[in-house]
């Protein structure tokens, strides 16, 4: 079994510093944030620029070299409502370290993005969605299929999509949330790949309950097949069940330091 695969999201556009950072061209607080999230574990790095609607052909160019230049090609999520944007990152994008991830296409108005994807050779992740929140998993799970069968038309492999399921907020979706995990485990026994963003689970909880309710509905969803998720790596709640739940998974070999081991994250210069 493969280990669960951690996508780093803390270069988001919301951010204000991060803001700030784009708009400026100031390469320190993004190097600064990939550096963290790359010594705490991420395999991917996530580059949220937002709608960049002015200038985003230019921006993603500039934060892809940026952060591939300084951490040895490290694997990137190209994340942004700009389809244009995107394409500019996938043309200067080396994937020699790891394809990169398109975030993300959907079963609507985005689904197109999955034949970019097939076009660049890269990975996509599809959201089981066409116009808001899917009513069941019936629907989910009709989205997912017509997902899939786009991406082997369009060239790809099973492996390079990450279905994702939407990571419902419980405080106001709670009677949704075993939903979404059945609808990993379906997902999972097809043979395909899962990943969400597991911050939107505790999204307007009080800050100290967030990381107990976030590693808690992880470890539920990883017992389901969940393979991947876009994460704060630097909490540590969230890594600590991570690593063991790869230990109980067999998909990683138990050591009585293996909370201090950093193993499976993506390897650079530092």
């Amino acid at each position: 079994m493969e280990k669960f695969m951690i996508i780093g999201e803390r270069i988001h556009c919301i951010s204000p510093v991060i803001r700030k950072a784009l708009e400026e061209r100031n390469p320190e607080p993004i190097l600064k944030r990939a550096k963290e999230q790359l010594e705490a574990g991420a395999h991917y790095i996530d580059f949220n620029i937002g709608p960049a609607e002015r200038d985003g052909e230019e921006l993603m160019t500039w934060g892809v070299q940026l952060l591939q230049k300084e951490f040895n090609n490290v694997p990137l999520a190209l994340d942004t409502a700009n389809r244009k944007a995107i394409e500019a990152g996938l043309k200067v994008y080396n994937p020699i370290n790891g394809k990169a991830i398109i975030n993300s296409a959907d079963a609507g108005g985005r689904i197109d993005l999955i034949d970019l994807a097939g076009e660049y050779q890269a990975k996509v992740i599809a959201l089981c969605a066409k116009e808001g929140i899917p009513k069941d998993n019936d629907e989910r799970m009709a989205y997912c299929q017509e997902m899939l069968e786009r991406g082997l038309m369009a060239g790809l492999e099973p492996e390079d999509m990450l279905f994702d399921p939407l990571c419902l907020v419980i405080k106001g979706m709670q009677d949704q949330q075993m939903d979404v995990l059945e609808s990993i485990r379906m997902m999972t026994e097809m043979g395909l790949l899962t990943t969400g963003g597991l911050s939107n689970v505790s999204n307007g909880c009080p800050k100290h309950v967030r990381p107990i309710l976030d590693s808690t509905w992880l470890a539920m969803a990883m017992a389901n097949g969940f393979s991947s998720a876009i994460v704060n790596p630097c909490d540590e709640e969230i890594m600590r069940t991570v690593k063991s739940c790869d230990i109980i998974r067999n998909a990683s070999l138990y050591a009585d330091s293996y909370l201090e081991l950093n193993e499976g994250g993506f390897a650079f210069n530092a």
